[in-house]
């Protein structure tokens, strides 16, 4: 029914869950995160006690393992639960109950563990670990490899429908925020490349809303040429990133054409833009005009 991988970054502490299922809303019900604490995976026959009580256990100070054991004790079905725990310092812990559907497995090693129920192969737990170990990328990358992994072995018996990925931070970015990708495709035939499409606009959004945010785009004091430049630079590598059917990017880059005085090619920009859509055009106008810039 569900394969998932959950995993911390040595380099970062972050963790991660990634998931895909035959499922509607997955991402809504197996992932659960606590930044700084572990991360928690309760799949087969769902018992959110798992996230909730385990993650409470983890930040009290137990070890992946201590909280498995207590909440498996306190569970009157746990034959028919897949679950898996991984702390703050990476240990891991997993249970595959003998009542979840074939074939079901779970594979756990120090920093990460894979667990698959309801799937085309018991392989595929460890396939999905090798996946994110040898894969080279970000963090988010390495957990969708570990699901293209699962795929490739057959993956959930009924096929696709949903997928998910969340990733929080350490201990030390919970007061700021812990969450730090939370993304789901609940209801698609292609739930993997919809996911994959969407890591790739949140990995482009970041840069983009740092420009945004800064004088190349707003401000009463015009930006530096280098400033202009750099931002520019970002602009366009978002662009790629958000593909053509997205072009909030190309907006921003008017926008700093226009706050570095190069106004002819802001308003070709925003002229071309504005073909589909003439919203584009208003909101330029908005936002230009608050930080009017000679």
């Amino acid at each position: 029914m569900t394969y998932s991988i959950i995993a911390r970054d040595a380099d970062t502490g972050q963790f991660g869950v990634a998931v895909q299922s035959h499922f509607l809303a997955v991402g809504a019900n197996v992932p659960g995160l606590l930044a700084g604490v572990g991360a928690v995976a309760s799949q087969a026959n769902l018992r959110v006690e798992y996230k909730s009580d385990g993650l409470r256990m983890l930040s009290a100070g137990a070890s992946a393992e201590e909280a498995l054991a207590a909440c498996l004790a306190n569970d009157a079905l746990p034959e028919v639960r897949q679950v898996a725990f991984i702390d703050s310092q990476g240990r891991t812990a997993a249970h595959t109950g003998s009542g979840c559907w074939n074939a079901a497995a779970h594979f756990s090693k120090s920093g990460v563990s894979a667990q698959a129920n309801t799937v085309a192969s018991p392989a595929i737990p460890e396939a999905m670990i090798t996946a994110f170990e040898t894969t080279g990328g970000s963090f988010a990358i390495r957990l969708l490899a570990a699901l293209d992994a699962a795929e490739e072995l057959g993956g959930d018996l009924r096929g696709r429908q949903s997928a998910a990925i969340s990733i929080v931070g350490d201990l030390a970015s919970r007061d700021a925020g812990d969450t730090l990708l939370d993304l789901r495709v609940d209801n698609d035939q292609e739930p993997l490349a919809q996911l994959r499409r969407a890591v790739d606009v949140a990995v482009a959004f970041a840069p983009l809303w740092r420009v945004i945010r800064g004088p190349a785009c707003r401000g009463e004091v015009a930006p530096t040429p280098d400033e202009t430049e750099e931002a520019l630079l970002v602009l366009d590598q978002a662009q790629q990133g958000y593909g053509a059917e997205n072009l909030e990017p190309t907006f921003w880059r008017a926008v700093a054409y226009w706050r570095a005085s190069q106004k002819e090619e802001a308003r070709k920009l925003v002229s071309w833009i504005a073909r589909e859509n003439p919203g584009w055009s208003v909101l330029f106008d908005d936002v230009t005009s608050r930080w009017p810039i000679p």
